[in-house]
């Protein structure tokens, strides 16, 4: 295998901002299930545990894809790889949005999952190759910022698409937004494919096996799995809480989503250059341990005026999501160059898994009372702060590599 050569500053850029909006049509269509969670519970009438399975379905679904995924990944050129697809996502987004049921949105959901797990994959793969080890968690940074503009944009104008036709409008948005950057990926991804080696594998799954034999990609895929469940058993029941336990209207939720995501908007560039500055290892524990606080906040709060609310949740956003930053530049680096794209499938088929485990426990945990008030939230702030501090502790286990 040979090293991926230095991309000019200017296409690394065009790489970086693509990738970015990959990133942010994919991170938006798991977003919005879960500010839609009120909607759907009345439309369909279901309980707390049915709507957490539409969550769930999406992650599991991932987490099985991504082990199919781990044994071709590394198989195939990145940029067509991605883009095949990130087409697929699309159309199965747009299933989603014509789904006449419940069962049939579980079942659309189940095959975004799929495809989406495997494109998140190979987003953060594609920087690991092409992205020096000194400027990698800044970059990983930029790709993030779609958590915050999806935050930001996507889920308020998503929202507003939702209570001005109805819940399926925002999935056929996304399925647009798919055919664009698709598009742009078309004519802005370089193609990538000094990982293929002329050597024959022996058999289809000698990637995985090489990865797995590997203990410091157990643990960096340990330390995934932590972080990913101490955010998802809080994350997904957020608005059902606000609207039932916090008081807050369905026509104010894109506030808090707006709040939340431009402050990690500002933020997120921040703590990636914060990291590649001080330390990655340094830098994730003192924002993991600084989210310990909005972690017990949010989850215990009884009632609130909107303004304290909202103060709480962008809290929340910015430091649960600002973990990930030197995380995932913790978790890139620590796998061989030559087996990342394999490496990463893993990944995120192990933060699928947890983020679907994390969901179905705390749908399981949590109850609404006959009052429609959501019970044992406080519970799931418990599991979430243990899952936190287990990763602080953890994280200095991990090796990187400094190199392509």
């Amino acid at each position: 295998m040979t090293m991926t050569p230095p991309l000019p500053p200017a296409q690394e850029k065009y790489l970086l901002f693509t990738l970015a909006g990959i990133q942010f049509s994919h991170v938006l269509d798991f977003m919005i299930m879960m500010p839609l969670g009120p909607i759907l519970i009345a439309e369909f009438g279901i309980s707390t545990h049915a709507f957490g399975l539409l969550v769930a379905v999406y992650s599991f679904s991932a987490a099985a894809a991504g082990l199919l995924g781990a044994i071709f990944v590394d198989r195939f050129e990145r940029r067509n790889l991605l883009l095949g697809t990130f087409i697929l996502f699309g159309l199965a987004t747009l299933a989603c949005g014509l789904a006449p049921g419940y069962f049939s949105l579980l079942i659309a959901r189940g095959f975004a999952g799929a495809f989406g797990g495997i494109m998140g994959a190979l987003v953060h793969t594609m920087i690991g190759d092409a992205i020096p080890f000194e400027r990698r968690a800044k970059a990983g940074s930029l790709v993030s910022a779609a958590f915050s503009v999806s935050t930001v944009a996507g889920v308020p104008v998503s929202l507003w698409l939702a209570n001005l036709f109805n819940w399926r409008a925002p999935f056929i948005f996304i399925a647009l937004l798919v055919v664009v950057f698709a598009v742009v990926g078309w004519k802005m991804l370089p193609q990538l494919r000094h990982h293929l080696s002329p050597e024959k594998q022996a058999h289809p799954f000698a990637p995985m096996f090489n990865v797995l034999r590997d203990a410091n990609h157990w643990r960096a895929l340990a330390f995934s799995a932590l972080i990913i469940f101490s955010g998802f058993t809080v994350i997904p029941y957020i608005t059902v809480y606000s609207v039932h336990n916090i008081g807050i209207s369905q026509l104010d939720i894109p506030l808090i989503y707006l709040a939340g995501g431009t402050a990690t908007l500002i933020t997120a560039r921040l703590i990636g250059h914060w990291a590649d500055a001080r330390g990655k290892v340094e830098v994730y524990r003192r924002v993991a341990f600084a989210a310990l606080l909005p972690l017990y906040v949010v989850t215990h709060l009884a009632t609130a005026p909107l303004w304290l609310w909202i103060v709480c949740t962008t809290v929340f956003f910015v430091l649960v999501s600002g973990r990930m930053i030197p995380a995932m530049a913790i978790i890139t680096s620590s796998a061989q160059p030559k087996l990342r794209g394999t490496f990463m499938t893993l990944n995120a088929t192990t933060q699928a898994l947890a983020m679907g485990l994390a969901t179905t426990l705390a749908g399981f945990i949590i109850s609404q009372d006959e009052a429609g008030l959501i019970v044992d939230y406080s519970v799931v702030g418990y599991v979430a702060i243990t899952a936190n501090l287990i990763a602080i502790w953890f994280v200095g286990r991990i090796a990187m590599h400094q190199r392509h």
